[in-house]
């Protein structure tokens, strides 16, 4: 992933509960729906037990627009209600990036 700097990361960094009711199909949904959005770069998830996804986006106006988006909100209280325990959320400004890849 070579982005043009600078852009934003959202960290959304979580605990599950045991409730499975739907999860996937909704994560698969949103991360779909997310692509679509103006503003949209990328996006990179991993759980094992502590589960963290990373949206990166052109600016904050545009995440601001996505945690606005009514599918969204409607995953957003799914998650409060059933299949978070703990949440937290970050957004940061990337300006400087680099990796290996052998």
């Amino acid at each position: 992933m070579d982005l043009r700097k600078p852009y934003y990361a959202v960290i959304f960094t979580n605990l599950r509960t045991s409730v499975n009711d739907g999860y996937a199909n909704m994560a698969d949904e949103m991360e779909e729906l997310a692509r679509k959005q103006p503003g949209f770069l990328d996006f990179e998830s991993a759980r094992d037990g502590l589960g963290i996804s990373i949206s990166y986006w052109e600016s904050l106006e545009a995440i601001a627009n996505w945690k606005a988006q009514m599918d969204h909100k409607e995953a957003q209280r799914k998650g409060i209600q059933k299949w978070y325990s703990w949440y937290k959320v970050r957004v940061c400004r990337v300006e400087r990036e680099y990796e290996f890849n052998k």
